[in-house]
């Protein structure tokens, strides 16, 4: 077999491992999934199984294009610098009471970070700016009659995008084509975290986890959502992906997470 197209295969197997994307998701309680990858340096698609141009919240795969926004208005400034500090007032787990720099908040998902950036650039700028990127629906309003946009919006609520359109996103990113400075991108992409994947392949990803909303903003049962998107290299190539998953409860490991491991386990088996 072709080595590019090996490659493609092996990769599809890791975005795809653990599910069938038939009979047997229903059996591990997936209730719809999407696994894309594409060729950087081609754009061409290599693997696209499941339901891909449906569009969920981002969660905390949001903060890929908030670093981007940070670094371009100059918020954010190098993987270490701002280091905030966590207040009183800000909601947030025992573990993101810290101080916390770019890095920290993309690897921990930081959640008051992300808010400390968007108070920022204020509603405004904000919209404008996740407008300008072309990111998803690019809805930052947040639930009627709650005025979250700044806090929430991508978290359940008003801000969602289809695995297809997260690997566009990323594939611009890749090649630093979007409509903001080369530098804000280049730094965006140096601060996000690298994992290995057991066949040696440099992965950079993003983890987002979420529960679902319907369409009245009440969460819709137990679902849980599930991310990790990002981009595969290896001997000189590039591999952009998007994987997502809908489970139908909530999980001992958070669905992000759970959909990480597998990737790094079976990439490249």
């Amino acid at each position: 077999m072709d080595k590019k197209l090996r490659s493609a295969a092996l990769l599809a197997f890791a975005l795809t491992s653990g599910t069938s994307f038939q009979a047997q998701a229903g059996e591990k309680g997936i209730v719809t999934e999407c696994a894309v990858v594409m060729d950087a340096a081609t754009q061409k698609i290599l693997s696209r199984k499941g339901i891909c141009d449906k569009r969920f919240t981002p969660a905390s795969t949001f903060k890929v294009p908030l670093a981007v926004i940070g670094y371009d208005k100059n918020i954010l400034r190098s993987e270490h610098d701002p280091v905030w500090q966590w207040k009183p007032e800000m909601e947030a787990p025992e573990r993101d009471r810290i101080a916390v720099d770019p890095a920290r908040w993309l690897e921990q998902s930081v959640v008051w970070y992300s808010r400390e950036i968007t108070k920022q650039l204020g509603q405004k700028q904000f919209s404008e700016a996740v407008a300008a990127l072309d990111y998803g629906n690019k809805d930052v309003s947040g639930r009627a009659g709650k005025q979250d946009g700044l806090t929430d919006s991508w978290i359940g609520s008003s801000l969602e995008i289809s695995p297809d359109e997260q690997v566009q996103f990323l594939n611009k990113l890749v090649h630093e084509t979007l409509p903001v400075s080369k530098p804000a991108q280049q730094k965006a992409k140096a601060a996000m975290t690298v994992f290995t994947s057991e066949k040696g392949w440099k992965v950079t990803g993003k983890t987002g986890a979420a529960r679902l909303r319907d369409a009245n903003g009440k969460f819709a049962g137990e679902q849980r959502l599930g991310w990790f998107v990002g981009w595969a290299e290896k001997d000189g190539r590039q591999l952009v992906f998007a994987k997502m998953q809908v489970f139908d409860k909530a999980l001992k490991t958070s669905p992000g997470l759970l959909i990480r491991g597998q990737f790094l386990k079976n990439f490249d088996q």
